[in-house]
């Protein structure tokens, strides 16, 4: 598969690149085994780009798949956690989990408006450190919102951005509001002309654009400057589909099945607690008439950030 420089951090990456979380235990939940022979035959077929993060809990598919291998692939991480110690002991739990004395790239995760930067300080002054001490190659932010990607532009330590972006603009934030697909790419322009290395995300809008799979994936990869797109594979043969994609063998007419995909929340389960509204990235969850939590689908990214803060698993 084709190789980009990740922007001026001497990073070699995939064009396409394997969002772990789709395997993981907020998403499919594969066993161990299963879940690394994906990854390990991603990695067999050229994508050396895979994204995880601590709160994801991934790593030890990743060190699975890396297992008896001599593959070195780069591999980003990120932590939500605001302090500096916290920020230490992330870096070092995906250094011990994956078995690998470098992170070549490791991010603030899904930073968001307003004060949300300044105040993980701490935080960024780590990832700094970290990056002075050879611990990670390169450091960063992911973000949803538009607002946030041009700032850090003009921050210098930042080496790189993980923005979302797609076709139809869903789960584009811009301070408080939604944002839109043409505002994140004057962005993403702008970071780019910085030498900041973008990456994006959420190309099929957390499932709702796999309709349109072929012009979702033609715009993500159409961006101009950008270095890779994420994308998470839940099989070997979703794997595959994106090199038939890729080397123009796929069927002008193919999408793949996700009809399925839905996130829900139990109404005899749930308390109310408001755990997964407050940290539901995109706003997609509210309070019913009941006082309970319940989804909207035309905002849910399907993104699971939902399931791990509920106490009694109601979300699903």
């Amino acid at each position: 598969m084709e190789k980009r420089q990740l922007g001026k951090t001497g990073l070699s990456v995939s064009k396409a690149g394997f969002g772990v979380l789709t395997i993981g235990y907020s998403q499919l939940n594969l066993p161990l085994l299963e879940g690394g022979k994906i990854v390990r035959h991603a990695l067999e077929r050229g994508i050396n780009f895979l994204d995880t993060a601590q709160y994801y809990k991934t790593y030890d598919y990743i060190r699975e798949a890396l297992k008896g291998t001599n593959y070195e692939p780069v591999i980003a991480s990120k932590c939500l956690d605001l302090s500096y110690e916290e920020m230490k002991a992330a870096i070092e739990e995906a250094r011990v989990k994956m078995d690998r004395d470098v992170i070549e790239v490791f991010l603030l995760h899904e930073v968001r408006e307003g004060d949300d930067f300044l105040n993980r300080e701490g935080a960024w002054e780590y990832l700094n450190e970290a990056k002075a001490k050879g611990l990670v190659k390169a450091i960063g932010v992911s973000t949803h919102h538009v607002d946030v990607t041009m700032k850090m532009a003009d921050i210098k330590e930042c080496d790189v951005v993980f923005p979302l972006i797609n076709i139809k603009s869903l789960g584009i934030r811009k301070g408080k509001t939604e944002g839109t697909k043409e505002e994140m790419e004057e962005a993403i322009s702008k970071c780019i002309s910085k030498d900041k290395g973008v990456f994006l995300m959420k190309a099929f809008g957390g499932g709702h654009l796999t309709f349109t799979y072929q012009e979702a994936l033609n715009y993500a990869f159409g961006i101009p400057g950008i270095s890779s797109v994420m994308i998470g594979f839940g099989s070997e043969k979703e794997v595959d589909q994106i090199f038939d994609y890729m080397e123009n063998r796929m069927e002008k007419d193919f999408n793949p099945d996700v009809s399925g995909k839905r996130v829900f929340i139990d109404q005899g389960d749930c308390e109310g607690c408001g755990a997964c509204v407050l940290r539901c990235p995109n706003h997609a969850i509210y309070f019913n008439e009941a006082g309970l939590a319940e989804v909207d689908s035309e905002k849910c990214l399907t993104c699971g950030y939902c399931a791990p803060v509920c106490k009694v698993r109601a979300s699903l």
